[in-house]
This record gives structure tokens, sequence and C-alpha cells, in this order.
């Protein structure tokens, strides 16, 4: 499939929005992950201010249960159908949470909805409906289907239209893609086609994996990670904006790794600039959610690296679901 009219490089962001939903089965409200939730109230407003300043498209995949302004909301709009994973505590139906956003910043945030909404140039996307899991044991297409339809009706009850996906813990399952096209969504966030950014049946990846993924955030292990636009639509139906690098947190004590993450990054997006092609970057808010200043300051290098190659290559940022209509829209024309 070739999309040779394309003559630009884009940069595009997508944020995995989730509060303490995405990260319940591993850090309690009251541990010492604590600041870092809290924290996403002050982050997300940073970041957007950001996004604003230099005029960033961002694709924020949220939960579906954040959209919900009381706990009585959310149990209106569970589906009827729950999965029933064999690993019982990545099952969020018995989380202990409060009435609403007033008393429970950890599992509400339509408030923080409403500025995403406000602020040009912002995608919200889904990231299911409860942080499903689309590849651990016990969960079925049927499950899967009744969770999806939760996320679009609550996502529509609050004026957004879903069209791009990201999956919880990046778990991809290539045989549920009917069903997301069905309710309207036709892009996902794929993960990087090196074998180090593999998982296995069950959506893990072992320990050498992982320690090979953090050198290639720092030094050139698997390529520059910049994405082809003929890439996109490789199976005509449902566009895969492929994940290039995980915006890790800034280093309060190492800073010298900072420096290594950062020059990772410009060259990257540099060769994308020069080479029209496409760098993915994404992260969670709550990875901000301490050290925001650190962390706010970091991004704004990196989007400086952008805007440079905006004005010298003519790069451009866009969000997933624009990603995929400009790359369709060039095979269409060809």
């Amino acid at each position: 499939m070739q999309t040779s009219e394309i003559k630009f490089g884009a940069i595009t962001i997508s944020l995995d929005f989730e509060i303490h939903w995405g990260v319940r089965d591993h850090f309690t409200v009251d541990g010492h992950y604590r600041q870092n939730l809290l924290g996403v109230r002050k982050a997300v407003p940073a970041m957007l201010d950001l996004f604003d300043e230099f005029g960033i498209a961002v694709t924020w995949a949220t939960v579906g249960f954040l959209f919900s302004k009381s706990k009585d909301e959310l149990k209106d709009y569970q589906p009827k159908t729950l999965p029933d994973y064999h690993n019982e505590t990545l099952n969020p139906y018995g989380e202990s949470i409060g009435n609403s956003e007033k008393d429970d910043l950890f599992h509400f945030a339509p408030s923080l909805i409403q500025r995403i909404k406000e602020t040009p140039g912002q995608e919200i996307a889904t990231h299911t409906f409860s942080h499903y899991y689309c590849l651990e044991p016990g969960q079925t297409r049927e499950t899967f289907a009744a969770d999806l339809d939760s996320a679009v009706a609550l996502a529509e009850e609050n004026d957004v239209k879903l069209r791009s996906i990201v999956f919880p813990r990046n778990q991809h399952n290539e045989k549920y893609t009917d069903i997301l096209l069905s309710r309207g969504i036709n892009c996902i966030r794929g993960n990087q086609p090196n074998w180090i950014y593999g998982l296995d049946e069950n959506g893990k990846s072992n320990k050498a994996k992982r320690a090979l993924r953090l050198i290639d955030q720092h030094f050139n292990v698997a390529g520059q990670h910049a994405i082809d636009w003929n890439e996109i639509w490789e199976n005509e139906k449902m566009a895969n904006v492929r994940a290039s690098y995980f915006l890790r947190p800034a280093q309060t004590r190492r800073t010298w790794m900072n420096d290594l993450r950062f020059r990772r990054l410009k060259q990257s997006l540099e060769f994308a600039a020069q080479n029209n092609k496409i760098v993915h970057l994404w992260w969670h808010p709550h990875n901000f959610g301490t050290n925001t200043e650190a962390n706010i300051a970091f991004l704004r290098k990196v989007l400086e690296v952008y805007r440079t190659c905006h004005e010298k290559y003519g790069m451009k940022s866009l969000s997933m679901s624009e990603i995929a209509q400009t790359a369709k829209q060039a095979v269409s024309k060809i």
C-alpha cells in the first residue's frame, strides 16, 4: 500500500488516562503511589496548557469509569455481563469507591475530561470501560463486547464519539477487531514490531525484554521507531498507529539519564521529520503526578524539538484518529 503523497513527518501522543483504575492491582490509594495518583489533578492541566501553547494534538485514551459523575451512574452503565478473570485481583467491580468526584479523586474525573474537551486539538478515545484486559485468561468476546458497549454509551452521554482505542497493558487482541469496527472504532495503538516489545499469549513480557526496552529508551538498540505512513492501514480495515516510545518520568537524581533519553527522542523526531515518518509517544498522566515540574520541563524540551522540526521540515502534530484519517485519504488518492 503506497502513501507517497504524504510529504511530511508527524508526532502523535497518546495518554493512558486511568488514575487508580489502571494500577489498582498493584497499588492501593493509601500506599506509596498515592501522591502520583493525587498529582494527576495538577499534571493534567499543566500538560493541557503545554499542548495548547505548542499546538499539540493528543489522544486521551480514557477509562470509561472516569466519565461517571456518581457511583450510581457508574452502576447504571455497568455491563450486565462481566469478565471472569482467573486472576481475581484484576476484577475492578469490587473496588471500594466514593460517591462522586467530590469525595473520590481516584476513581472519577468528569471535571478533568471536561477540561480536555475544552482544549483545542485533543481527542478523547477509549481505554475500555473498566480497564479491560483483552488477553487475560477468563475474559471472552462476549464480555469484551459488553464492556465496549458501556464505554461507547457513557462517552456518548458526554458528547464524545469514540474513534480510537488503547488497550490496557497494551494487550491487543486481534480477534476483537470486528467488535471494535462494529462500534465505530477503527484506530488502535499497537506495539512496536521489534521482538523486544512483543507480549506472550497472556499479554505478559519477560524480564529480559523489559531490560532491553529500558536500554532502548536511552540508546539506539532497536532503531528509530519511526513509523511509515504505509504501515497505518496494513489490514485495510483497522488503522494501527504503533507506539514508538514510552515517555518515562524525569529522573531527579540520575539526571544524566534524562539527557540520554532526550537525545534518543530528539534523534528520532529529527529522523521522522526529515524522512516523512511518524513518532508516537505515550505515557500515563499519573507518571507526571510527582515531580510534575521536572516532567513538564522535560516534555517542553521534547516539544521544542518538534516545533523546530515543524518550522524546518513541515512536521505536524496529529492525534491518533487524525493520523489514521490522513493515511487513508492519501491511499484513496493513489
